[in-house]
């Protein structure tokens, strides 16, 4: 009965000390949009998002309104994500909390950065910008100035 109750008593230290020992699984990156403040380990589970707003100075309103355009309809990886009034300008670059402005937000999954392609065109198909925008976690949101 002692060697029972004795081996009873070291198998539950045993048990103890290797699970008190185990550290937190889980996302341990502070740019990830599941960071875990108590996560002591990487799981690989981080996953992230990228911001792009799109903008425009006076000049280049001017030279829009100038060419005939009314309004830019911006297209992000081939979907519309938002419209301006060729009118609408910025004095400065907005950042992703600016009242009325496009903004473009991707879920980038495991990876911190994507490219994605843009396409902004006036109401009549014209197409007046396009190219490729990296979308970045560790920039919580990235302006690019469209100029013409």
């Amino acid at each position: 009965m002692k060697r029972l109750s004795l081996l009873i008593i070291v198998v539950l230290i045993g048990t103890i000390a290797f699970t008190g020992c185990k550290k937190e699984q889980g996302c341990t990156d502070a740019d990830a949009t599941n960071y875990s403040t108590i996560a002591e380990e990487d799981d690989g589970t981080c996953t992230y998002t990228g911001s792009v707003v799109f903008w425009y100075d006076a000049t280049t309103s001017a030279n829009l309104i100038t060419d005939g355009a009314t309004s830019l309809t911006i297209e992000v990886d081939g979907s519309v994500v938002g419209s301006y009034a060729t009118s609408v300008y910025f004095t400065s670059a907005p950042d992703c909390e600016t009242a009325s402005i496009v903004k473009a937000e991707k879920d980038l999954g495991l990876v911190k950065t994507k490219d994605y392609t843009y396409s902004i065109k006036d109401d009549t198909g014209h197409e007046y910008f396009s190219g490729s925008v990296t979308f970045d976690a560790t920039n919580s949101c990235l302006a690019l100035e469209l100029t013409l």
